[in-house]
């Protein structure tokens, strides 16, 4: 007597896992983390339920995976612009890489670091303090920078690079925000150019 063979389970022919997971960031960047729901997901990726958990592991799993890549791709911007040659040139770019990134027209608007899970239920807290942890070394890494901006002369010795470093971030935070509410690049580009008039340079940075 015949016997059917079973269907193996997991990854489905033609399954790229890259693909998928690009798919499933632009999602929680779009809906956050509490709002993506694992069908929505799922349909997005192209693949079943089995399938994300072999791969990828549970929700939460899935999501860090995402702000890693996120974090390589649309938010690189920030490692590179640490690498401005100057203080005021680092907080410029940042701010422009922030508007550039939240404004893209073919990705959602606003930041995914930022909106994607501000208030969450309790199944939702590791996430949420992931992302305030992902928040929190972003600026750390800026305020080593402007520290170093000081010992090379580059900000007055008097400058608190921890104050500055939070401003910096807090002005990129209210970026995405405004971006995610539908404000235009140019009158943010405008919004960032105000803010960074006051910035406090040497005397060499003056003349």
């Amino acid at each position: 007597m015949e016997t059917k063979q079973r269907r193996p389970t997991g990854r489905p022919r033609g399954f790229d896992a890259d693909e998928a997971l690009e798919r499933a960031l632009l999602v929680f960047w779009e809906q956050g983390y509490e709002g993506a729901s694992l069908a929505t997901l799922t349909d997005a990726m192209g693949i079943s339920t089995t399938s994300m958990y072999a791969t990828f592991g549970n929700k939460e799993q899935l999501f860090r995976k995402v702000l890693d890549r996120y974090t390589e791709g649309p938010s690189a911007y920030l490692v590179r612009a640490l690498d401005e040659p100057t203080a005021l040139g680092v907080a410029t770019a940042i701010l422009a890489g922030t508007i550039r990134t939240t404004t893209r027209p073919a990705h959602p608007h606003g930041c995914l670091g930022v909106q994607g899970a501000l208030a969450t239920s309790e199944s939702g807290r590791g996430v949420r303090d992931l992302l305030v942890a992902w928040r929190t070394n972003g600026c750390s890494h800026i305020r080593d920078r402007f520290q170093r901006a000081i010992e090379d002369d580059d900000l007055p010795p008097e400058a608190d690079p921890g104050l500055l470093a939070r401003y910096v971030t807090t002005l990129a935070f209210g970026i995405a925000v405004q971006a995610a509410s539908g404000i235009g690049r140019d009158e943010l580009q405008e919004m960032a150019d105000a803010a960074l008039c006051g910035w406090p340079l040497t005397r060499a940075g003056r003349s």
